[in-house]
């Protein structure tokens, strides 16, 4: 068995107690038939097995954390309400518990003051910062490591601004001095600080970008969709730990609870240190605001209609996991980061691998040694095809030749980059499963 079956009990429990706040209201049938609806669900069932493991320790590839059992729990409990965060009239409770969840993710990065909320993913979250930023520095680009997201150029494209690529140094992360020089003709308005890219896990220097806003007009705003959680942990490098340290420097943050913060998708988080920002999401809609004169989510967000069981599964996490260091929560991201040091270490003792360089967060590349980079492509997939076929899966990831010459994977190089292996070690029962991992990606490559 593989899945949590014994927790369910409480949600009978719950809705129990759920009912009870309810029951001067008369009864309603339920008009439903049972044995269509068993037929349907199990028919959903027989489908959905046709899905890689991502809830299982051996399966190591894309950015997929099972949420908490208690997240699971809240939300479920919440769909037999199913409210709607975009105002008061759809969400009450809910919307009160966004407000509180939203307020102590911003109280972990250091803001006691803030204007922020809930979104769809780290995607409408970044589409936000950077709209904001678009309408405080009109006219001027937004600058991003070649490292980073996608979704930076796509959506700098979307609102009609202009985007620069910054390069990277040998570790993926911002080249400073790259970006320096862009900056001193005045064109960039935004520069996005990635805290954790979705590749590599490579953390950029922000601590040296936030230094040349002294000399440059710029705002900062930190993508730590992936990355943000680990404020939390004490086992950092020192260079990755004094980016985190200035975190709360930045004008905006994003982070996504449904990555690091063990909730179910879609759970993305929008934070501006500046509240006074709000005046961009002005809009008059007297027909869904009229039961209260208090701020409603609808009032500070892009989107509309949301899910209000994001919010009342977050906010029951956090009540169970409170964000601190030291703590439960943080200790889950400590153990992560330690399997992902017991695989790079592992790697650097097996001459046939050659890991690009040490893990900053939990994310591992590594390319496959060959004499050309053509060559090591190919084995690197070779590779991730026997590994699959003993059930541990993996990532592919190409990655420039600036990234992999430190490392050596290759004695020529007859292209510009290589595919390599990569593994996001972000489950707390990976460091456990470590040798086990390890046996089977062993004996992928001994085919």
């Amino acid at each position: 068995m593989t899945f949590d079956h014994k927790s369910l009990a409480l949600l009978s429990e719950a809705l129990q107690s759920l009912d009870q706040g309810f029951d001067h209201l008369p009864e309603i049938s339920t008009t439903h038939d049972f044995d269509k609806l068993r037929d349907a669900l199990l028919s959903a069932t027989e489908r959905m097995r046709d899905n890689y493991p991502y809830h299982h320790p051996l399966y190591i590839g894309q950015m997929l954390k099972p949420p908490h059992p208690v997240a699971r729990l809240a939300y479920a409990l919440a769909m037999w309400i199913n409210p709607n965060n975009h105002a008061l009239d759809g969400g009450r409770a809910s919307s009160a518990m966004e407000k509180e969840a939203v307020t102590q993710i911003a109280k972990m990065f250091g803001w006691e003051t803030h204007l922020g909320h809930l979104c769809g993913g780290g995607t409408i979250a970044n589409f936000e910062a950077l709209w904001v930023s678009r309408e405080l520095r009109p006219g001027k680009a937004v600058a991003a490591s070649a490292q980073a997201h996608y979704t930076h150029s796509r959506l700098s494209a979307v609102l009609g601004i202009p985007f620069r690529k910054i390069e990277v140094d040998a570790h993926g992360r911002m080249n400073v001095a790259a970006l320096e020089k862009k900056l001193a003709n005045g064109e960039i308005g935004t520069v996005v600080a990635t805290l954790g890219t979705t590749a590599a896990g490579t953390v950029d220097p922000l601590h040296e970008i936030l230094a040349l806003r002294e000399k440059y007009d710029f705002r900062v705003h930190v993508d730590a969709a992936y990355g943000g959680y680990f404020v939390l942990a004490d086992n950092l490098s020192a260079e990755t730990r004094q980016a985190f340290d200035h975190i709360g420097e930045a004008d905006s943050i994003v982070i996504d609870p449904h990555k690091h913060g063990l909730q179910p998708y879609g759970c993305g988080c929008v934070l501006f240190r500046d509240p006074s920002v709000g005046r961009f999401y002005q809009h008059n809609s007297p027909y869904t605001y009229f039961t209260s004169s208090e701020l409603h989510l609808g009032e500070i967000s892009l989107e509309c209609s949301r899910p209000g069981a994001s919010a009342v599964a977050l906010w029951t996490t956090l009540r169970m996991l409170p964000l601190e260091r030291e703590g439960e929560f943080a200790r889950g991201l400590e153990a992560g980061r330690e399997a992902a040091i017991m695989l790079y270490t592992a790697l650097q003792k097996d001459e046939r691998f050659a890991p690009l360089f040490p893990p900053e967060l939990d994310i591992v590349t590594w390319a496959v040694r060959a004499r050309t980079a053509s060559e090591s492509s190919a084995l690197a997939r070779k590779t991730f095809e026997a590994a699959a076929q003993r059930d541990l899966h993996l990532a592919l990831a190409s990655f420039p030749r600036i990234m992999l010459e430190s490392c050596s994977p290759v004695s020529h190089w007859d292209a510009e980059e290589i595919t390599c292996l990569r593994a996001c070690v972000m489950k707390p029962e990976h460091r456990e499963w470590m040798p086990e991992i390890l046996n089977r990606l062993r004996s992928a490559v001994e085919l």
